[in-house]
């Protein structure tokens, strides 16, 4: 069944793969390192050797700062193909948030949406620098949630859970919220269980969180390429209204 997106009061937003594109900095910044020793990997093999690490760090508890997780992301592929790990380097990963682009559709997609619903940030980044992200959707987000605030990385609930309480002290109860996000992994199961209602932005050419192992009981209430077709589908449903 197709939902009305006029029946929303918020909107809340995976960040990382949905509305910032952060997969090639990353396979660039592990390209650059492998290519300095002679290692031949394949941009998927080094997405992927990023993944296992961020994975297992993401486990940790108390949860690490993003930085953190990206400086040992780098430790650890250092390990793997005996590269001499190099410390400055090692700050360009821990400081790479703030090369991350957004997407070409985000800020106008963004601008709309924000006229009319409430939006909320859910990101699995630390506090300092979700602030480079925020600039860069060029919004003021009126809820935001990160790993640093809940001590847990999603799909842990705890972020959803931390949203749902800051939307209901502003009268919106969670069956007036509808959750966007890319990974159907860390943001559709979740909202699945939570019994939320959900849109999976596809955005092609990008696979981290929803690769077919990590698609396993996700049920997306919507699914679009891009937020600028959810845009679109907001349009027509203001445009009957």
């Amino acid at each position: 069944m197709k939902l009305d997106l006029t029946k929303f009061d918020a909107l809340t937003f995976d960040v990382y793969g949905t509305l910032i594109d952060w997969e090639p900095t990353i396979i660039s910044m592990f390209h650059s390192t492998a290519d300095q020793y002679g290692v031949t990997l394949s941009n998927e093999q080094l997405l992927m050797e990023f993944d296992k690490a961020r994975a297992a760090l993401q486990k940790q508890r108390p949860a690490l700062l993003y930085p953190d997780v990206l400086r040992a992301a780098y430790d650890q592929f250092c390990r793997n193909y005996d590269i001499p790990e190099n410390l400055e380097e090692r700050e360009v990963y821990a400081n790479s948030v703030m090369l991350w682009p957004t997407f070409a559709d985000t800020r106008a997609a963004m601008a709309h949406l924000q006229k009319h619903f409430k939006i909320g940030l859910l990101s699995n980044i630390d506090n300092a620098s979700i602030q480079f992200s925020e600039r860069k959707l060029g919004i003021k987000a009126d809820v935001i949630v990160t790993a640093e605030n809940v001590s847990a990385y999603k799909p842990d609930l705890a972020h959803f859970r931390a949203a749902f309480e800051t939307f209901a002290a502003m009268g919106i109860p969670k069956e007036r919220i509808l959750h966007v996000g890319q990974s159907l992994r860390a943001d559709v199961i979740p909202a699945n269980q939570l019994g939320l209602s959900s849109v999976w932005i596809k955005r092609p050419g990008r696979s981290l969180g929803s690769r077919p192992e990590d698609a396993i009981g996700a049920v997306p209430d919507l699914s679009f390429d891009t937020m600028g077709e959810l845009v679109l589908y907001h349009q027509a449903h203001l445009a009957l209204a």
